[in-house]
């Protein structure tokens, strides 16, 4: 079907579209926390993918290929935004202070609600790793930071989701 889009065919270009427009939305609004700034987001993703779609080598999936295109897209919006990743502080590196909750299952609309309540430096940082599944070298580039900030940064989001989590 890629083929076919790369030839122009309208009718598979909106097949295409209709396999991962929903995929998509859930991802801009993800990041983005507004329904219509994720729907311009994916609209504007979408027109950039066909306008691309020749520089797509088949190293990944399109829905793999697409998503980095939503997510990168997402993240300069929120920079345009002059929302920024939550600064790092040299003693902040404690990373074996990390508080758990062992044995305890974590109802999902609990994390969906605390992961909202986030900082939104933190909540990048926790969409990317957790829900996207990129690693920390991964959310380093994505987001311009080093991988220790990644890190540093997915740990400190994860004790603050723990403690909105426990609050709810």
């Amino acid at each position: 079907m890629v083929e076919q889009c790369k030839t122009g065919n309208a009718s598979s270009q909106y097949e295409l579209y209709g396999l991962y427009v929903d995929a998509m939305f859930n991802v801009g609004l993800r990041f983005l926390g507004n329904k219509e700034d994720a729907e311009d987001i994916v609209q504007d993703s979408f027109v950039d993918a066909f306008k691309k779609l020749n520089s797509f080598k088949y190293e990944s999936s399109f829905g793999a290929w697409l998503k980095r295109i939503v997510i990168n897209k997402s993240i300069n919006h929120l920079k345009a935004k002059r929302i920024p990743v939550v600064p790092i502080e040299p003693h902040e590196f404690h990373l074996a202070d990390e508080t758990t909750v062992e044995g305890e299952m974590v109802d999902i609309k609990k994390v969906q609600l605390g992961i909202a309540q986030l900082p939104d430096g933190y909540k990048q940082i926790i969409n990317l790793y957790l829900i996207e599944g990129y690693d920390h070298v991964e959310i380093g580039e994505i987001l311009d930071i080093s991988t220790s900030t990644s890190k540093s940064q997915y740990h400190r989001a994860k004790k603050k989701l723990l403690e909105i989590i426990s609050e709810l």
